[in-house]
């Protein structure tokens, strides 16, 4: 039997998995590009040894330790400290400091904070550019699970803080007897955890002025990111910047109101670019 090939060049039995699997886990797979979601799925069924969608639905329905694998695997629960160096120096030396210009404490909001280092990479520069000044970070991320685990701030691998430095290391980090860490109580300070869904729930209300939304939406449907950047620019404050992924680069930002300040970077409009 030749399986039904619909829009979007994925079998029918895909899409009948996508409204199941929204049923069993919340995920709304019709906002994720299709045929890169299917090809990423079926890497997954086959390492999984399943032979089918139908089959793969069933186990969603009965196993919950494979459900939260389907989770973590659709949400790319993957992150760690300072990821992407080069632009966290451009962060710290030229992007905060701008804002911090005008401003005696941040909003910011860390959307899809994963295990929660970016949100502590942030708290960790705030400090150390601005001490005792009252800033605030809500992170947030769709998948409870992932988020339970970034606010309890701990059991972070040696890779995870790759990135951070030794200096950093000592001072924001408590080692652990198992050769992980954990962050220190100074860089839990003014960070708030909650959950939130970036394709169903209402933004939180602004105005921020920092929104780090990085390696996120690179797998959305082009109508899922509009929405999103346009949630974006109505919480970000005048002035206010959003920091995106390498790879996540906003084809028309002027249309949103957006001004190119750097790879990444983009400032709501005052007044034009």
């Amino acid at each position: 039997m030749v399986e039904t090939v619909v829009e979007g060049g994925v079998p029918e039995e895909f899409e009948r998995f996508r409204r199941r699997a929204y049923e069993l886990t919340g995920l709304d797979l019709t906002s994720y590009k299709a045929p890169q979601m299917h090809r990423r799925l079926s890497a997954l069924l086959g390492r999984l040894r399943i032979s089918s969608y139908a089959e793969y639905s069933r186990v969603l329905d009965t196993d919950a330790v494979r459900r939260q694998e389907f989770r973590d695997y659709v949400t790319i629960n993957v992150s760690e400290f300072f990821r992407d160096a080069q632009r966290f120096r451009e962060l710290e030396q030229r992007v905060l400091p701008e804002l911090m210009r005008h401003r005696p404490s941040l909003r910011v909001w860390s959307a899809g904070c994963s295990n929660g280092s970016e949100a502590y990479s942030l708290s960790m520069l705030l400090h150390e550019l601005r001490p005792n000044h009252g800033h605030s970070i809500l992170a947030t991320d769709v998948d409870q699970t992932i988020l339970d685990r970034a606010r309890a701030g701990t059991g972070y691998a040696a890779s995870d803080v790759r990135n951070v430095g030794s200096e950093r290391t000592r001072r924001w980090f408590v080692p652990l007897s198992d050769g992980r860490f954990s962050v220190a109580p100074g860089a839990r300070g003014g960070v708030r955890f909650a959950r939130h869904d970036l394709l169903r729930d209402a933004f939180p209300s602004g105005p921020f002025d920092l929104i780090a939304c990085r390696n996120v939406v690179i797998y959305f449907t082009e109508a899922a990111k509009e929405r999103i950047f346009d949630g974006f620019v109505a919480a970000l404050g005048p002035g206010g910047v959003l920091f995106l992924g390498a790879t996540e680069a906003i084809m028309r930002p002027q249309a949103l109101g957006l001004c190119v300040i750097g790879p990444g970077f983009y400032r709501k409009a005052v007044d034009g670019c």
